[in-house]
């Protein structure tokens, strides 16, 4: 069921809800009303008045009943009591030997258990529910006869005047109840259809991405409720994946170029082998050793650039595994590891270190791997017979060379992949081991940066990571 079509339901219902509790309330408040007035109507009724009797009749007996004329007394027919309009409250006399109404009145039944208050004070009163002699409900105020001792007065009015009244208000208030839902779901409807149009604007630009797989979408934003904040969220991801999808772009098109100069090689010196073996003809032997040395030069050279990048298409933190590091026992390690490449170039250049414990969270191969990258660099970079100097202090790894030095034009660049110095491009390398060194970092929660020294040539690299001093 669409969304739209639920909240117009759920109105629908919760107005059905409201109004039913409403007309329920309603219909209880006027029928307790209407009864409450038909009781003071009731109470307010007196006894029969001066010149009133409960008979009709020109007959005359010797009886001490209301409901018979004394002797020698007493209307006759054709008296001021042949015509009776009919009483608001009717009255009725009930004793254990007669029951008469009041000419006008509507005569009903009296019960046994009415009689108990027969001959009591004038306060006496009991209320109930009874019938005509025609089987009308009726309320009923039993009081007693004052004249007549033996008897009562049953003071009455018909239920079926309330019962028409509330009778129509229910009819009333279900007509109005109806109406109510129907234009609460109309309403909802409509004010759904009006809410959700960002919703289904938002849902075909979902679909039409990924049915095309164009990520330059994006949706209009105002406001600031939560449609608002949807699209906004929708922009956001959708710009992150464009930027992912054309760093991802970036990188194999960067690979495919970088892969090409050490395979072209590569094969060069493998065809040259294979042609010289085919056709009988022996390389001098001096050329030999250079083919098979350059080749395992570049196999080298393949092999780190292939690691490098396995490294960075590794998705930011994903399976990252985090602990406690010893930064000076990695910087150790970095060292004792590209100590070796310096001490091998033609006039030495030599690593000196001053290492303070500092421990931080990480991932220690990262890591290691990272100071071995800034080493490489310093190294790579330094003037023959020169040192590059290492430092750890408060969680600041400092690698300082005396070689040329980055140009300030070139510094907002160095942590780009397979970005590479014009000066450095004859020099061996893939360009990548600085963004690898920048990406530990940032997982580390640290950050890396280079600057000119201020006292003289070369390049200092700064590595920080938070952490502590105490083991």
């Amino acid at each position: 069921m669409p969304l739209r079509s639920r909240l117009a339901i759920m109105s629908a219902v919760a107005v059905a809800i409201a109004i039913g509790a409403v007309s329920l309330i309603s219909y209880v408040a006027v029928g307790n009303r209407l009864h409450d007035q038909m009781d003071k109507s009731i109470a307010g009724a007196g006894g029969p008045g001066s010149g009133q009797v409960f008979h009709d009749r020109g007959q005359q007996f010797q009886t001490d009943s209301p409901c018979f004329p004394p002797l020698g007394g007493g209307p006759h027919p054709g008296s001021d009591n042949e015509y009776h309009p009919q009483a608001l409250v009717s009255i009725t006399y009930y004793s254990p030997s007669a029951t008469c109404p009041l000419p006008g009145s509507t005569e009903v039944q009296g019960q046994a258990s009415d009689l108990q208050i027969a001959g009591g004070p004038p306060t006496a009163a009991i209320w109930r529910d009874g019938v005509t002699t025609a089987g009308d409900k009726v309320r009923i105020e039993v009081v007693p006869a004052q004249d007549n001792p033996s008897g009562v007065l049953l003071k009455s009015q018909p239920y079926q005047p309330i019962d028409d009244s509330l009778s129509s208000l229910a009819w009333l208030l279900i007509v109005v109840s109806l109406l109510g839902i129907g234009g609460a779901a109309t309403a909802g409807l409509l004010v759904a259809r009006a809410a959700l149009r960002p919703v289904d604007v938002l849902t075909s630009a979902v679909e039409h991405v990924a049915r095309t797989e164009d990520l330059s979408v994006r949706m209009p934003v105002s406001g600031d409720d939560e449609i608002a904040r949807l699209s906004e969220s929708f922009n956001a991801m959708t710009a992150a994946l464009q930027a992912s999808r054309d760093e991802q772009k970036r990188l194999v098109d960067d690979a495919g170029h970088e892969l090409r100069t050490p395979l072209t090689s590569l094969r060069t010196a493998i065809d040259l082998l294979i042609r010289s073996e085919e056709s009988g003809r022996a390389l001098p032997e001096g050329k030999r050793t250079e083919l098979l040395t350059g080749a395992r030069t570049q196999m080298r050279e393949l092999t780190v650039l292939i690691a490098d990048l396995l490294e960075l298409s590794r998705p930011e933190q994903a399976s990252q595994v985090t602990a406690p590091v010893a930064l000076h026992e990695v910087a150790e390690r970095a060292i004792e590891r590209v100590r070796p490449r310096g001490a091998a170039r033609e006039t030495p250049v030599t690593i000196t270190e001053d290492l303070c414990p500092w421990t931080t969270h990480g991932d220690s191969a990262a890591l290691e791997r990272a100071v071995v990258n800034l080493l490489d660099n310093a190294v790579k970079f330094a003037p023959p017979g020169s040192d590059v100097q290492v430092r750890l202090a408060n969680g600041a790894l400092t690698v300082r060379d005396r070689g040329p030095g980055i140009p300030p034009e070139e510094l907002p660049h160095v942590f780009e992949r397979f970005w590479r110095s014009p000066t450095a491009r004859a020099l061996p390398g893939s360009g990548l081991g600085l963004a690898i060194a920048a990406r530990a970092a940032r997982e580390s929660g640290g950050s890396i940066f280079f600057e000119q020294p201020h006292d003289g040539p070369g390049t200092i690299a700064r590595l920080f990571l938070p952490g502590t001093s105490e083991a």
